[in-house]
């Protein structure tokens, strides 16, 4: 269809993204929309010469699609040649583009539990499938990528080609295999994620969530049994919330993260439900952990055991279970984990010391009242400490200024201008995802504009967890509005994040997002802009 009118490409693209609906897909999904002008030719193509800035930064989805642009050795697709094209990433995400230009380069995170049980020649073990695998090594090591001396990290490979909701158990079967074996290695410390809470808790399926709890509580069952077997301590917690709620407060399907605080729960030799533990924040479990191994805690650990008082555990080991999603939520219909048979996690909550910890917001280093996510979890349960999000440290920026006089931003506009070439900005349509927000690219045209950049093209990544399901149109048309309002900058390309953000190495998808991004693959559009 074309759409005859002068536009920043949100309409069109809108129209596009309805069609689409009507035939049956949904916004995470979305195969790639390509908008061409009359002729048929792709508007807003990344050519040679042509500089990009991808305006995501959360880590572990980004990682395929940067390898794409930036990896030169990267032999997963063909991909064209580019002798000039710079390439921008917001945070540095992984050690393999240490050598891009970063714009808000990472504080290093020092005295983790992780380089605290190195620097101690103990052995840990940190285990997860592979929708969860990074949350456990390089956010739970504070952005350190490689493993730690005397760390053993495994890799259980998720569910390929089937949708997450008619598999709600994913992995779990052979991750709780793997943990059993490997408890009776005798690890001083395990940290394991079970993912499927959040992975079932982002889909619409009432029944998978139901389904979801029941399973989670059976394994978990099975794999405190084993821990406990062979004198393990062992704790259980979430990363923060999402399973527990099945609706939204105007009832629609309630399909992302939660502010809800999470559990905490502890499982030891001779402990019992009269022990008493303090309330408190993710933060606050590596100093605990500390505590019942016997080791001091660092001055940089600043979060606090939640130990009460004079109680005293002591253990040789312990087990970390992190129950991915699985908030605190009201003990009534809306709440699939009240409504699921869990009689192991029932009785752990009567038989041991329990209590609630902050897992959203300023406690765990995120804008106050916003959700949590796996992410700012994982890593301040590693650091034991509160850690500033980057999605925190970029709104200050933007708030101070500082993002506008940013350093690799500048030099970038400047290659532009020396090339006489094109502004690329990939970014994410969402205004509270912890991938990114549309306020990235929205203060970058305004650098563009100050700068005298007239060519600025914008693609476009539909979120579909962090947004209500069917809100493309609607936000395309709240970022029409705003780009006009700046006078600078089209959005010529859209597709679905489980397509552009793929975090479990298929590359296939990888290579439609690219595709699209270079060659204009996907499905066509005709503007007539003027």
């Amino acid at each position: 269809m074309s759409t005859d009118h002068s536009s920043h490409g949100g309409t069109e693209l809108a129209d596009a993204v309805e069609e689409l609906y009507a035939t049956g897909q949904t916004d995470y999904s979305i195969d790639p929309v390509v908008l061409v002008d009359t002729q048929g030719k792709p508007i807003g193509r990344i050519e040679d010469g042509d500089s990009v800035i991808f305006c995501c930064r959360r880590g572990e989805r980004e990682i395929q699609l940067t390898e794409a642009f930036a990896d030169q050795e990267l032999d997963k697709f063909p991909r064209v040649k580019f002798s000039h094209l710079p390439f921008v990433i917001l945070t540095l995400y992984h050690d393999k583009f240490k050598d891009l230009p970063v714009a808000f380069a990472p504080t290093k995170i020092n005295d983790t539990l992780g380089d605290i049980l190195s620097h101690l020649n103990l052995r840990q073990l940190h285990i997860s499938e592979s929708e969860k695998f990074s949350h456990v090594t390089f956010f739970f090591n504070g952005g350190n990528n490689q493993p730690f001396q005397g760390e053993k990290d495994i890799r259980i490979p998720s569910p390929k080609g089937i949708p997450f909701e008619q598999i709600p158990e994913l992995s779990l079967n052979q991750v709780d295999e793997q943990l059993i074996q490997s408890i009776q290695e005798g690890y001083d410390f395990i940290v394991s994620n079970f993912a499927n809470g959040d992975v079932i808790g982002h889909t619409r399926n009432r029944e998978a969530k139901i389904n979801c709890a029941q399973l989670l509580d059976a394994h978990l069952g099975r794999v405190i049994a084993a821990a406990s077997s062979v004198d393990y301590t062992v704790m259980v917690t979430a990363d923060h919330g999402n399973l527990e709620a099945l609706f939204t407060p105007d009832g629609n399907h309630h399909v992302s993260h939660t502010s809800n605080p999470v559990p905490f729960l502890i499982i030891s030799p001779g402990l019992n439900s009269s022990a008493r533990l303090s309330p408190g924040k993710l933060a606050d479990i590596a100093p605990t952990i500390l505590s019942i191994l016997g080791i001091s805690q660092p001055t940089a650990m600043t979060g606090s055991s939640l130990l009460s008082g004079d109680q005293l555990i002591r253990s040789k080991r312990v087990l970390l279970i992190i129950l991915d999603g699985w908030g605190i939520g009201n003990n009534d219909e809306s709440n699939p984990i009240y409504l699921a048979q869990t009689p192991v996690w029932d009785n752990l909550i009567k038989q041991y010391p329990y209590t609630y910890l902050d897992a959203s917001g300023d406690a765990v280093g995120l804008k106050e009242g916003k959700a949590g996510n796996s992410e700012a979890g994982h890593m301040n349960i590693g650091a034991g400490r509160v850690v500033l999000q980057d999605d925190v440290r970029l709104d200050l920026a933007m708030r101070d200024g500082s993002f506008y006089t940013n350093e690799i931003f500048l030099q970038l506009i400047e290659d532009v201008k020396q090339h006489h070439s094109r502004l690329h900005l990939i970014s994410l349509l969402s205004e509270k995802s912890s991938h990114g927000s549309i306020d990235y690219p929205l203060a970058l045209l305004q650098m563009a504009k100050a700068h005298a950049l007239t060519d600025v093209y914008i693609h476009i990544i539909f979120d579909g967890r962090s947004t209500e399901p069917g809100s493309v149109p609607a936000l395309l048309g709240k970022l029409e509005q705003k780009i006009d309002a700046i006078g600078i900058g089209k959005i010529v390309t859209g597709m679905g994040r489980g397509i552009a953000l793929d975090r479990d190495g298929n590359y296939k998808k990888t290579q439609i997002a690219y595709d699209a991004l270079v060659y204009g693959i996907g499905k066509k559009h005709s503007v007539n802009w003027k």
